[in-house]
């Protein structure tokens, strides 16, 4: 009786691992993503390194409408979905990272916002023009399937805001996959 359910227990273990690594290649995770490496596959802060602090994030609030989670000690955070946005000083955040702090010209990076449709997006660049956002690039179909355009902040940093068909969201615009 013993070996039965041992070999019971064995097999339902198994049969649970299978599952497990089934549910993870649907999900388009690699079994033992979480354990297997050292930088788990997420992101949780992205820090501007803001030339003027305050007018940056004035920009945010009145141009964005979005409300700071934090603003105290020359740092500000807004809470995005499941990720921080943070405004910080460009001179200490080059400082903290042992950088000079002369960086200048296009900084390969843009931020991206995608919607569930083109029209969404028609939307929000009518909305942001008529704040007084620059526009970069009007949105447009875009070569790889989707339609974007760009927006710039007032310290030069890109904005895409797009309709990507490949990109499956949730109803609070958290990425579930792409296809």
């Amino acid at each position: 009786m013993k070996i039965y359910f041992r070999s019971l227990a064995v097999m339902l273990l198994l049969l649970i691992v299978t599952v497990a690594n089934a549910q993870n290649k649907v999900d388009g995770i690699q079994p033992g993503t979480k354990t297997d490496q050292i930088m788990e596959q997420r992101l949780t802060f992205i820090t501007i390194g803001a030339a003027d602090l305050n007018k940056l994030k004035q920009f945010y609030i009145d141009k964005f409408k979005w409300t700071p989670l934090k603003d105290s000690d020359g740092i500000v955070f807004f809470k995005l979905n499941g990720s921080i946005l943070s405004l910080f000083p460009a001179d200490e955040l080059a400082a903290d990272a042992g950088v000079p702090g002369d960086g200048t010209g296009f900084k390969k990076f843009t931020l991206a916002i995608n919607y569930k449709s083109e029209k969404e997006v028609d939307e929000v660049f009518k909305t942001l023009q008529d704040r007084g956002v620059k526009i970069i690039k009007t949105p447009q179909k875009a070569s790889w399937g989707g339609y974007s355009g760009y927006v710039v902040d007032i310290e030069g940093n890109l904005w895409e805001i797009a309709f990507n068909p490949f990109l499956e969201m949730d109803d609070k615009g958290n990425v579930l996959t792409h296809r």
